[in-house]
């Protein structure tokens, strides 16, 4: 795949595709789909995944950076058609999870500041790692020299401002296990230590400008699943986001998707 990356941000056909692929046909969607669809609300990993999936065309060459044992979490039926349909499918992560990941062709046990991918790429992913990062620099310079001219990279990450992660640099590892086991059913091979320091749109274009590449687009995704798998407290998050939406205030709880073209 030679001719530069199509952008396409996902419109509501695309968003309501992956609703249905990843939650299931309509006699078979669970009550959290059913009462987020009610309030007209998309995951960040809905638009995320709908996202990815118009950018993997066939004979795609792509390069997901801290993916460990999954692409995509909760949506293997994805993960399972996109990896059949690139063309390359390589997974760079220092940590011993990516052994346990299915769908990558090739596997990179090493951090994406020493990997070296020869401008190779298409695509470059990078799925709630900015977080982790500990050299920002280093890793933007190494998704630069990754991509071929005129690919993409795509960075979907949390809002270093947003109150989870402000509460996050409070607590001990022992106490984000407890934590992110109750709300979220994460096992703790699944939490790693914070850094926050790429977690901005400032922080962001800056690093990416600073390689030469340049932002071709990027969303500010509300983020209503701190209370998930509690019904009724989903239902609170739900409704404070809508209103918020009613008097033109932002919703706390947000992560970013951003994109990043090298020329």
């Amino acid at each position: 795949m030679n001719a530069p990356l199509l952008v396409r941000l996902p419109d509501a056909a695309a968003l309501r595709q992956m609703f249905h692929l990843r939650y299931g046909r309509e006699a078979q969607l669970g009550w959290g789909p059913r009462l987020r669809r009610d309030f007209g609300y998309d995951t960040p990993d809905d638009v995320y995944e709908a996202l990815v999936a118009g950018l993997v065309a066939p004979g795609c060459h792509w390069l997901d950076v801290g993916c460990g044992r999954e692409l995509f979490p909760s949506n293997r039926g994805l993960a399972q058609t996109l990896s059949q349909r690139c063309a390359r499918l390589v997974g760079v992560d220092p940590d011993p999870t990516l052994q346990e990941n299915p769908w990558l062709h090739e596997k990179v046990a090493r951090g994406i500041d020493v990997y070296d991918g020869a401008s190779a790429f298409d695509l470059v992913t990078m799925r709630m790692v900015a977080e982790h990062v500990d050299d920002p620099e280093a890793c933007v310079a190494s998704l630069q020299r990754a991509l071929r001219p005129g690919g993409v990279a795509v960075v979907y990450t949390v809002f270093a401002g947003s109150p989870m992660p402000l509460l996050t640099r409070l607590a001990p590892m022992g106490l984000r296990h407890v934590v992110k086991s109750w709300l979220w059913g994460t096992q703790p091979k699944d939490t790693f230590p914070t850094r926050f320091r790429m977690n901005t749109r400032g922080a962001l274009q800056r690093l990416f400008t600073g390689v030469g590449m340049r932002e071709e687009a990027f969303l500010r995704l509300d983020d209503c699943r701190t209370f998930a798998r509690f019904r009724s407290l989903c239902e609170l998050e739900l409704r404070l986001r809508t209103a918020c939406r009613a008097v033109g205030l932002p919703y706390p709880e947000h992560c970013l998707l951003g994109l990043y073209r090298k020329p």
